[in-house]
């Protein structure tokens, strides 16, 4: 039985998932000093952010100590394959060929991540056949 998708997540959202991938569980406190270099954002806001995606199910608390420490329910990966397959359909049709070409169109690829991409595509052909 596969799990339910979660919602979503905002921008803003995002944000904080991005910190809990990068530094894994921590306070409002951590999350606040994070968010505070790239984004500005503020304690109240960050733990008014927090509650929000607590209830949604985006992330867990766990308040068995004085500073309730957040954790990202879903991985990095799970979430972007989510909004992967979100985007394909609702922007691409489902054409995974119309995503990587305007990926790639937007943003130039370096040497490496083209060395990458070929060896996933050769590896995806093999399974293929």
């Amino acid at each position: 039985m596969s799990k339910p998708e979660l919602p979503r997540p905002t921008e803003a959202e995002l944000a904080i998932l991005r910190v809990l991938w990068e530094r894994g569980p921590s306070t409002v406190r951590e999350m606040t000093d994070a968010l505070q270099e790239a984004r500005g954002t503020g304690y109240t806001t960050a733990l008014k952010l927090l509650q929000i995606m607590t209830d949604k199910g985006l992330v867990q608390r766990d308040d068995s100590a004085k500073s309730h420490i957040y954790e990202a329910v879903a991985s990095a990966e799970t979430t972007q394959r989510q909004l992967v397959g979100d985007l394909l359909d609702r922007a691409f049709g489902g054409s995974a060929r119309q995503l990587v070409l305007q990926a790639l169109s937007v943003r130039r690829a370096s040497c490496d991540e083209l060395a990458e991409i070929r060896t996933m595509l050769d590896e995806y052909e093999k399974k293929a056949k």
